[in-house]
């Protein structure tokens, strides 16, 4: 196996460190040698079975990004009807996406009967399948760091109506939609800490 040194090791935490959710971008176009570069790197991510299965829809079209637009604002306003008082104005102020701005966005979707891998690893735990995806989106989110991108995942969407809107085939799940390209600033300290909205306490490990 290949051993790496102290200083590529000390890199690795650098980007780990710097790899932030970012919501706020600069419109300048990605170049298309990054992002081959970047699904290149993505398909070395692990996965249950080598299965590989994540799907990946480059979204360019403006009137499917309008509809995801819609989409996030209507899942966002029922989102803060769940908060009370100051909490739901805190919630309002709080950027959750960078759908505005971002040059590339990406839907992710899991493939749940992928023909790679033969089901290997996969009988007792089918949701291995969508860990695989998301550990392939972190490997796409350090990458993107790594040339010196930001990448911000927006969550507040209903996966039903995203997988309808873009209309998939049968057996794909929605699993995430991403905001790709160059960050409009870089803080190391994740937005919601500097808001004020959590606190920035790592969670320790348990001994049994």
């Amino acid at each position: 196996m290949m051993q790496f040194t102290a200083a590529e090791a000390e890199t690795l935490k650098t980007i780990l460190r710097w790899r932030r959710d970012v919501r706020h971008f600069r419109t300048d176009p990605v170049p298309e040698a990054v992002l081959d570069r970047l699904r290149q790197t993505m398909a070395a991510a692990p996965s249950v079975g080598n299965a590989r299965p994540w799907r990946v829809l480059r979204v360019q079209d403006k009137t499917l990004r309008a509809a995801v637009r819609a989409e996030f604002e209507r899942c966002n306003s029922e989102a803060a009807l769940a908060y009370d008082g100051e909490t739901r104005t805190e919630y309002a102020r709080l950027k959750l996406s960078g759908l505005d701005a971002a040059p590339e966005q990406l839907a992710v979707f899991t493939e749940t009967e992928p023909a790679a891998g033969r089901g290997l690893g996969r009988r007792t735990m089918p949701e291995t399948l969508h860990q695989s995806t998301a550990m392939a989106i972190h490997t796409l989110w350090l990458a993107a760091r790594a040339e010196n991108l930001g990448l911000g995942m927006v969550s507040i969407l209903d996966p039903g109506r995203m997988e309808g809107l873009l209309a998939v085939p049968p057996g794909w799940e929605f699993s995430a939609y991403i905001c790709l390209g160059w960050p409009a600033f870089c803080d190391d300290t994740p937005l919601l800490h500097r808001t004020g909205w959590q606190e920035n306490r790592p969670t320790d490990w348990t001994i049994r």
